[in-house]
């Protein structure tokens, strides 16, 4: 089977197992307050317009950095205070004391770096103009910055910006792996190829897909993986 279909294949059957997830979530901090900040809150499942607003969009950006070497729920929970405290806003961020920035997204891990890294983007969003709507920001400005690798740009450049480059994590390296579609490590942008080479340049597909590949890492294919009930199972080389 060619590689192409191969893929469209994988993503066909996630979808029909698992159904739109909703990615990025957008917590909508008024409506969500007094809940559990460890539910599924903010996913949106079939709708690609959001983030809309310069706040959902800004939202997403530090959730991108948030989320680097740690868990989604660590990430809501920093978000929370973040939200909480009034500090969810680049130009107050840029006013307020790293140390206060960093005790707020303590749940994230990393917190000094993490509350650094937060400043330098707030600062090129705002003099960039990120938030105007015909704003084109390019791959490797993204880059340039400090604490933005090639995972946390094309996070923001997909779930922000509508872009279509496709997200490559753990979790998908893992995937592509053990579905025997590669044989062994390759670089990042060696395994991005492999998606924008095979499939049409859609950022609801990327989109859509990264986000199945998560909802399959958590529930199946995860280090140690859970084989039996993986949709994946009959196409999947067997384990030894």
């Amino acid at each position: 089977m060619a590689l192409s279909s191969r893929l469209i294949m994988i993503y066909d059957i996630l979808l029909a197992r698992f159904g739109p997830q909703g990615w990025w979530p957008i917590l909508d901090f008024e409506k969500h307050k007094g809940l559990d900040p460890l539910t599924d809150c903010g996913y949106h499942p079939g709708n690609y317009d959001l983030p809309k607003k310069p706040d959902q969009m800004f939202q997403v950006i530090v959730g991108a950095i948030l989320t680097q070497n740690t868990n989604w729920q660590n990430v809501v929970k920093a978000l929370f205070n973040l939200s909480q405290q009034k500090l969810l806003d680049p130009e107050i961020i840029l006013k307020t004391e790293a140390k206060v920035i960093a005790e707020a997204i303590r749940p994230s891990g990393y917190y000094n770096e993490k509350a650094k890294k937060l400043r330098i983007i707030s600062q090129a969003y705002l003099e960039q103009d990120w938030y105007k709507k015909n704003h084109v920001l390019k791959r490797e400005d993204l880059l340039k910055l400090w604490g933005v690798g090639e995972e946390t740009a094309d996070s923001i450049l997909l779930y922000v910006f509508k872009r279509p480059f496709f997200v490559i994590d753990a979790y998908t390296r893992r995937l592509l792996m053990r579905m025997g579609i590669v044989g062994t490590p390759l670089k990042y942008r060696e395994y991005q190829d492999l998606f924008h080479s095979n499939l049409r340049p859609n950022f609801e597909l990327f989109n859509e897909y990264h986000a199945l590949i998560v909802r399959l890492a958590k529930s199946n294919c995860r280090n140690k993986p859970i084989c039996s009930t993986c949709p994946l199972k009959r196409y999947c080389p067997p384990r030894h």
